[in-house]
């Protein structure tokens, strides 16, 4: 049985990834102490965080942290930096922050200096195949005896052998050798992170190729518990407040609309 399978696969329709019961009541948070709101990022992880042909700071995590000030009705006390990645944990502890939105993940090693809200997103597992061979649900059936190309070493790699027994793992030092051997149809698929492949898909370097098959696969002993934003420990009444924003923009589409515009193609 495949367990790790999170969304029915709906060729007609993008899926929006959705880590929330919304039919769970959350408290809206009292929070009107609050001074300010200073979110951490960086500028080096597009489509997360990146600057834009104008100079401004752009990205997916820059109009969530809008859109979360804007449902906690704190906008005028909302401001967002930029560091690099290695300064944002001690810019916290200097206080020169409230919040990182920056792609920590939760870690048992996180866990020991930060809170954190509930993730936001997950990264997905996909198999990408030639469109004229690609297979549906179950794969681990007609995937049997097939040559997957997979990143050698990777999180990915460990994840196939463990779950899908039965292919013939074809491993990789580049991921551009990966992609060049599937678009060729020298492998039978490729397995990997969805969001990088959903950005290959859709670019001109597949030629049209290629599309997702199966999937997607959630497996959190591989891939970690995804992406959440992190305060200090004897914050975490700021994370509850995180927490009704987010479960409120998913409810209101707020969170679909800002997805689909970083994701146009959905790696779910």
């Amino acid at each position: 049985m495949l367990a790790l399978l999170a969304f029915p696969a709906r060729a007609t329709e993008p899926q929006i990834p959705n880590f929330w019961d919304l039919k769970e009541q959350l408290p809206k948070p009292q929070i009107d102490t609050l001074q300010r709101l200073r979110f951490l990022t960086t500028v080096d992880f597009p489509p997360f965080n990146y600057i834009d042909s104008t100079g401004r700071l752009a990205g997916f995590h820059i109009d969530l942290a809008r859109r979360i000030c804007a449902e906690l009705g704190i906008s005028d006390k909302c401001q967002i930096q930029a560091l690099p990645w290695g300064e944002l944990e001690d810019a916290m502890t200097r206080g020169e922050g409230e919040a990182i939105l920056a792609g920590i993940g939760v870690t048992a090693e996180t866990r020991e200096t930060f809170a954190f809200s509930r993730p936001y997103l997950q990264f997905a597992a996909r198999f990408a195949m030639q469109k004229a061979n690609a297979m549906t649900e179950p794969l681990h059936v007609g995937l049997a005896g097939k040559r997957i190309g997979v990143m050698a070493g990777s999180a990915h790699e460990k994840m196939l052998r463990a779950y899908f027994p039965g292919v013939q793992p074809v491993t990789y030092q580049r991921t551009e050798w990966l992609y060049e051997d599937l678009r060729a149809g020298k492998i039978d698929g490729g397995f990997g992170d969805g969001m990088r492949l959903a950005f290959w898909l859709a670019g001109s370097d597949s030629a049209g190729c290629c599309r997702f098959a199966g999937g997607p696969y959630i497996a959190p002993e591989f891939l970690g518990n995804g992406l959440a934003i992190a305060v200090k420990p004897q914050d975490a009444m700021l994370a509850d407040a995180f927490n009704y924003a987010l479960r409120e923009l998913q409810a209101k589409g707020v969170f679909a609309e800002l997805y689909l515009r970083y994701f146009p193609l959905s790696f779910y």
